[in-house]
């Protein structure tokens, strides 16, 4: 058994998912080797074959690298497909447009094994490319308790295999991530001082409608698995919103309009999946 399997579920991924896995295959060495699993799913693009284009470089690194394809698109049947082919002690989840530091992959496989359930993730730098509402509104999100407490976990999250065995399959949600760090408690949570780079959307209408989207999955998990809110992180000692809003007027004022305007019907999606780019 490999020490960490690494899976990255990719749907027309063409256009970022270099750049995701020239940095893994940057990453330190892990003793007990690394299997990385790429699971193209329903892809109309060269996901896969890029993918395939980096199995070289893992080998020579001493990692494995291998590719699933599925003809349907779908995150939680790509998680499902990539854990029935993962062999090792720990899981890791990547996004593939996410960057990761080179001792991120090190410090998650270290601190996960071990045998009482355990979640980690790194600590994300959350990036923005361009201007407009969208540099004042992540400036104003990065205060937030979500962001200042607990282990967020999105864009990387692992667990090892201990963890992983108190749910069976994936199920069909919205928020696989909030899922998954739900079902640990907040002391069975870790973060790691490694970081990550994590793209935030551009544009007021992209980020209303990504930001819909979240909040649509919380709200599915409080109602199908309300048990799994208690695991949510204690909000004591965060500081309170006037404080911010007075410390940063600007972005307080493109968060207010970015959640106002997620009630705007003009402004939804009909797709489940959407991500903004």
């Amino acid at each position: 058994m490999s020490r960490a399997s690494i899976l990255i579920p990719a749907h027309d991924e063409a256009a970022y998912l270099a750049a995701c896995l020239t940095a893994l295959l940057a990453s330190d060495d892990v003793a007990g080797g690394v299997q990385v699993i790429v699971v193209a799913n329903g892809c109309t693009d060269d996901t896969a074959a890029i993918a395939r284009g980096f199995a070289e470089q893992a080998g020579l690194k001493g990692w494995h690298l291998q590719v699933l394809e599925l003809a349907e698109g779908n995150k939680l049947g790509a998680l499902n497909a990539g854990e029935a082919a993962a062999a090792g002690r720990v899981l890791i989840y990547l996004d593939a447009d996410v960057i990761v530091s080179p001792p991120l992959i090190a410090q998650l496989a270290g601190v996960l094994d071990v045998d009482a359930p355990r979640y980690a993730s790194g600590r994300p730098n959350v990036t923005v490319q361009g201007g407009g509402v969208t540099r004042p509104y992540t400036r104003f999100w990065l205060t937030t308790p979500f962001m200042t407490r607990g282990v967020p976990g999105f864009g990387v999250f692992a667990m090892n295999r201990a963890g992983r065995a108190r749910w069976g399959g994936w199920p069909d949600i919205i928020s696989d991530d909030t899922y998954a760090r739900l079902n640990f408690t907040p002391g069975e949570r870790l973060a790691v001082p490694a970081t990550y780079d994590w793209p935030m959307v551009e544009g007021f209408a992209r980020l209303v409608q990504v930001r819909r989207r979240q909040d649509i999955g919380v709200a599915e998990i409080e109602s199908r698995y309300p048990e799994l809110m208690a695991n949510d992180d204690p909000q004591p000692g965060a500081a309170p919103l006037w404080r911010r809003a007075l410390a940063d007027p600007p972005g307080f004022a493109a968060f207010c309009a970015v959640r106002l305007a997620i009630h705007l019907p003009v402004l939804r999606s009909k797709n489940r999946w959407v991500r903004g780019r």
